[in-house]
């Protein structure tokens, strides 16, 4: 069976968390998972939990790089490098292995601000393994994507405690 392109898009919570439920769900079943995450550090809490899980495979950029829009010319270019690098180490790794699941966790985020180039995930995305199930998460998909995607599921926002001032709480929101 070919695996298909699944995109969860929106503002706010939900998005990072169903492509951890997908992927436990997956592991559970024997399937091999690789999951990265992209303009995040990297100490989430659910990656702790995921680490002791068989089957899933965690890739992170182990630099700690701010907001985009505080970094210079140059922490945007050592950024940029890395993040590409992440994907392109990611997209090897799941070919050459043959995992069954590649989560690509705020790739749309990171492809945004310009840390990783559209192009190089389109070509990926018409390209890949027939077998490899993607996830592709993050804010405002591309048109482009959106139509290479079997799946797309918009996280909205209804109601949250962020917006009476109640900060994120690790293990609920990280």
């Amino acid at each position: 069976m070919n695996g298909l392109i699944h995109i969860y898009c929106g503002e706010n919570k939900g998005k990072t968390t169903a492509s951890v439920g997908l992927s436990v769900r997956a592991a559970g079943a024997g399937k091999k998972v690789l999951f990265t995450q992209y303009l995040k550090r990297g100490d989430s809490a659910e990656l702790g939990a995921m680490r002791l899980i068989p089957g899933i495979r965690i890739l992170v950029c182990d630099k700690p790089y701010g907001f985009i829009w505080t970094m210079d010319d140059e922490e945007k270019a050592r950024a940029r490098a890395d993040f590409t690098g992440l994907f392109e180490e990611a997209v090897r790794i799941a070919a050459e292995e043959e995992y069954d699941l590649l989560v690509l966790d705020e790739i749309l985020g990171a492809i945004a601000c310009g840390m990783v180039p559209e192009d190089a995930v389109i070509r990926f995305l018409k390209e890949k393994p027939a077998g490899l199930e993607v996830v592709l998460t993050g804010r405002d998909p591309s048109p482009a994507l959106v139509d290479l995607a079997d799946y797309v599921t918009e996280m909205k926002k209804i109601k949250h405690p962020f917006d009476k001032g109640v900060p994120a709480r690790k293990g609920i929101e990280y």
